[in-house]
């Protein structure tokens, strides 16, 4: 199946690298290979490793890339990016970019279960190797821990409501498919609701994914590895599509910034903690209008940009 992937806030992203021709970089989330393309147009005697866990992708970007002969594509999950550079004996990057969240290509092949316009099994799994899918939170989980990742992760004002549902529900039948998901959902959530905003569907299916992939367990971590890895000036990029994730970034940023992290009451600093980031975006970066005009799915984008000191 072919796809058209629109790389969001590509010229936002790509200008906040400050690519240097001989540099290298990393796209931590290679995805469809959009943002990697622009950033191997740039770096001539440089490297660009590109990292994701989903096979699809990697075979995709790879095809896409295939006449730029300083690209490296690595299957891996970015939460291990210093085992990827390691083995690769990188010491240190000039650039890191993350694309957070699931890419087009993923929400547009139905059969891979993250789209709640299609009726397909319930899977969500970025890596197709892992075992846990949406099919089994779904039907495993207690209806407290369905309450918790639906309001946690998807910010969903009926969690209670729907996972008391998907409970009643499961007690005669597995629930296996999206579409029965969707119903499900559709029930619990009152009429007038659902005719307002976007799909009813939306928040709970967002929710399932993030605790399939556990999207948010690592990124704290990751960042903080990740900006271990730059060089003095190098930059890292970062753009999410959901307030948690968003949070995230920005605290440990902020977190970065910090010159000396003892508390308050103490006379003086005994910590010896030296700011690691300098923060290029004090409030993120968000689509254009003509962007929003074109990709629909840009809407909840931000850009945070820090530079290593």
């Amino acid at each position: 199946m072919e796809y058209t992937h629109k790389s969001v806030l590509l010229r936002e992203s790509i200008d906040g690298l400050n690519i240097k021709p001989d540099g290298i970089y990393v796209d931590a989330t290679l995805g469809g290979g959009g943002h990697t393309y622009e950033i191997l147009k740039r770096v001539t005697n440089g490297k660009v490793i590109g990292i994701d866990q989903d096979d699809y992708a990697i075979g995709k970007a790879s095809e896409k890339l295939k006449d730029f002969k300083n690209f490296i594509p690595v299957k891996n999950n970015f939460h291990n990016i210093d085992e990827v550079l390691n083995e690769l004996k990188i010491d240190k990057v000039d650039g890191i970019l993350f694309d957070l969240g699931v890419s087009s290509f993923q929400l547009d092949i139905p059969e891979r279960g993250f789209s709640y316009n299609h009726d397909m099994p319930l899977d969500m799994r970025m890596d197709k190797n892992q075992t846990t899918t949406a099919r089994h939170i779904v039907n495993g989980y207690e209806e407290n821990e369905l309450v918790r990742i639906l309001r946690d992760y998807g910010e969903e004002n009926w969690a209670a409501r729907i996972a008391k549902f998907i409970v009643q529900e499961r007690e005669y039948e597995f629930i296996e498919t999206t579409g029965q998901l969707v119903s499900i959902i559709k029930k619990a959530i009152p009429k007038q609701v659902r005719q307002e905003g976007s799909h009813p569907a939306k928040r709970t299916f967002q929710a399932i994914r993030i605790e399939v992939n556990k999207e948010l367990e690592i990124l704290e971590n990751t960042m903080r590895k990740a900006v271990d890895f730059l060089n003095v000036g190098g930059r890292i990029c970062v753009i999410t599509f959901h307030s948690l994730e968003d949070r995230i970034i920005k605290n440990t940023f902020v977190d970065l910034n910090k010159d000396c992290i003892c508390p308050p009451e103490f006379p003086k600093c005994i910590c010896d903690h030296r700011r690691k980031l300098k923060i290029i975006t004090r409030k993120p970066m968000v689509p254009s209008q003509d962007e929003l005009n074109e990709n629909n799915r840009s809407r909840s984008a931000k850009l945070r940009i820090g530079e290593r000191m």
